[in-house]
């Protein structure tokens, strides 16, 4: 006697729903063949169904079993912990194996010689027994029930098969016992996992779907429904690109790359198109589904929705935020308190700061709460016009004032009349034209270059200088009187430095205005490269933390920025938080085992096209270029 085990495999189907069905038969060409099939459940599209068959070979006839060999299948049936019995023409049980026993909860001396009806309950029993009118057919009766001895209920399976003697007639048969138990209990447990790990999903404060290689939605949670505007049924087998939209903003969340490549990708700031055609910023990550066998048979993306978030940075900003300035830290709180009472006033105000505080944007902000708004803003920088054509460039001249002006020309105290004037770098006026400029302070009016007559104006003047006006009165370099005029109200702009509890506010802030002029998605800043700039001392102060990053932004490509996008300047200057002692320029500089080698055979295969190799590489062209250059590949 033979025995063999086999395993067959299915494809999942599309519309797998997590079930279980159990299929037992009788025997087929010489075999005994029990056969389960378990669905897979859906939210895991990476297991196939699977249908297992144990078969037992026997060398007799088809659908017989000699009395000589029933003793011997019965042994066999045990091995395989499949319970099973005999019992003669008579209905006397003549044998049982150990594994009937177990599941009956008798044993072979308490049953051998009995009726089996005395075992055995129910009406199907009585009627389709195969010793009823000597057939020769097998039965199966999926639900009988057993009484042990403790008169308790038991529902078995069972699968009767006839006994033939010598002469080939009928002698008995042969019953066949499964318990259900197992079974259901494992149905039952799939499906109480199933119906856990959907409650789990479907209670996450997180978008998740999977879609299968084709792109096709094969689940879709709670929240997804919810951000997304469609229910699950709506979407599922339906191509992603369908839900979410095509185009480079809409990639799948770059599932599609994820898939044929095999790996994980991060997006921080991604927009979907909602069912309703509202645009939902969304935070997404989306790995490649792998089975058994390594290959992959799909994606799953999960999703955030940051609409919650980007209404609180919009509160935050706008609490921190005085027209187009920000800043929470106690000096910036205090100018815009200040600012906030003296705009609405024709006050002359003088606004001392390091460069790039932001001197000419707080003058701006001063002009435009005042009720001049709509009257002109003229700006004035005193330190980048020639001394000799200072006067006439403010104050104006008449024609036949010097030679070539044949015409006259109004100076910017003209342009600026009804509005304000902003004279910047006023300390860099001299000393020959603080005299006129105070008269226009004291009475309104000057003479124009070249003019008998003065020109009366209704200007307000607001004034800055990097260096402090009252050190270069002490040093006879700026006039006392009109120092005085100027200083009416003095507002003093914090440097960079000592102001760095705004940093946060104000990388997000420039970065979304850079982004916003460009049509781009808001980049977010790694981890260590806003580290670094939250280091860094900023001598520029304001203005140079917008220059580094919009280099940042450009070199970055509109993907994250990393501590290589920075300028060389800084990337040699600080030092990288998880590494104290080591800059960024030293980092980059440390070799990866085999990096070199995978260079180089990229760019063989696109033919030392960089573009194409940086694309491969999974790097942007900049990092390509650094890295070439370390490995001495340029």
């Amino acid at each position: 006697m033979v025995l063999s085990i086999a395993t067959t495999g299915k494809s999942m189907s599309r519309a797998a729903r997590g079930t279980a069905r159990l299929f037992l038969s009788g025997c087929r060409q010489r075999e005994l063949i029990a056969t389960y099939e378990l669905s897979p459940i859906s939210y895991d599209p990476t297991k196939a169904t699977s249908s297992h068959q144990i078969k037992l070979q026997m060398p007799i006839d088809q659908k017989k079993i000699d009395v000589i060999r029933s003793n011997q299948f019965l042994a066999i049936l045990d091995e395989l912990g499949v319970g099973a019995f005999t019992v003669d023409l008579n209905r006397k049980v003549k044998s049982m194996n150990l594994a009937a026993q177990a599941l009956m909860g008798l044993k072979e001396n308490d049953v051998k010689e009995k009726d089996c009806r005395e075992i055995f309950t129910g009406v199907p029993c009585m009627t389709t027994c195969l010793l009823r009118g000597n057939s020769n057919a097998v039965t199966d009766e999926p639900d009988v029930e057993v009484i042990n001895e403790n008169e308790t209920a038991r529902l078995l399976t069972r699968m009767a098969i006839p006994i033939y003697d010598a002469s080939y007639q009928l002698a008995g048969c042969l019953t066949i016992l499964q318990d259900h138990s197992p079974i259901a209990d494992l149905i039952d447990r799939i499906h109480y996992e199933e119906r856990s790990l959907k409650i789990i999903l479907d209670n996450l404060d997180v978008g998740i779907f999977t879609v299968n290689r084709g792109g096709y939605i094969t689940f879709f949670n709670h929240k997804a429904e919810k951000i997304s505007g469609y229910g699950r049924r709506q979407v599922l087998g339906k191509s992603c690109s369908t839900i979410f939209g095509k185009g480079e903003a809409n990639d799948l969340f770059s599932l599609k790359k994820s898939i044929r490549k095999g790996i994980k990708q991060s997006v921080r700031h991604e927009e979907i198109i909602s069912k309703a055609g509202e645009k939902v910023p969304v935070r997404a990550n989306v790995i490649a589904l792998k089975n058994e066998k390594d290959a992959i048979v799909g994606g799953l993306a999960t999703f955030h929705d940051l609409t919650l978030e980007h209404q609180l940075d919009q509160v935050i900003s706008d609490r921190y935020t005085f027209h187009d300035m920000i800043g929470k830290s106690p000096e910036m709180q205090k100018v815009f308190e200040t600012v906030s009472v003296i705009a609405g006033t024709d006050a002359t105000i003088l606004i001392e700061g390091p460069t790039g505080t932001g001197k000419d944007l707080l003058a701006k902000v001063i002009h435009s709460s005042s009720q001049r708004a709509s009257c002109p803003f003229v700006k004035v920088n005193c330190a980048a016009i020639p001394d000799n054509l200072l006067e006439s460039e403010m104050f104006g001249y008449v024609k036949g004032a010097f030679t070539g002006a044949d015409r006259d020309k109004p100076g910017r105290f003209s342009e600026a009349d009804g509005g304000s004037i902003f004279l910047d770098e006023i300390g860099e006026l001299p000393l020959s034209l603080q005299a006129k400029l105070l008269r226009v302070l004291e009475d309104r009016e000057f003479y124009p270059l070249g003019s008998r007559h003065t020109l009366k104006v209704d200007v307000r003047i607001l004034s800055a200088s990097n260096k402090k006006l009252d050190m270069l009165v002490e040093d006879g370099l700026f006039r006392k009187d009109l120092f005085y005029r100027l200083n009416v109200f003095r507002l003093r702009l914090p440097t960079l430095k000592d102001r760095k509890i705004d940093l946060p506010l104000l990388l997000r802030h420039i970065l979304r205005r850079l982004c916003a002029a460009r049509g781009n998605h808001p980049v977010n800043i790694s981890k260590s490269t806003m580290e670094i700039l939250l280091k860094f001392d900023y001598p520029g102060n304001v203005r140079e933390l917008e220059n580094i990053l919009e280099h940042a932004l450009i070199i970055s490509q509109k993907q994250e920025i990393l501590p290589e996008h920075l300028p060389d300047y800084i990337q040699q200057t600080m030092a990288v938080a998880d590494g104290p002692a080591q800059t960024v320029d030293k980092l980059l500089k440390r070799s990866i085992p085999g990096e070199r080698e995978r260079i180089l055979q990229a760019l063989n295969q696109h033919g030392g096209n960089r573009a194409g190799t940086a694309q491969a590489l999974s790097i942007d062209r900049t990092t390509l270029w650094r890295k070439m250059k370390r490995y001495n590949i340029l």
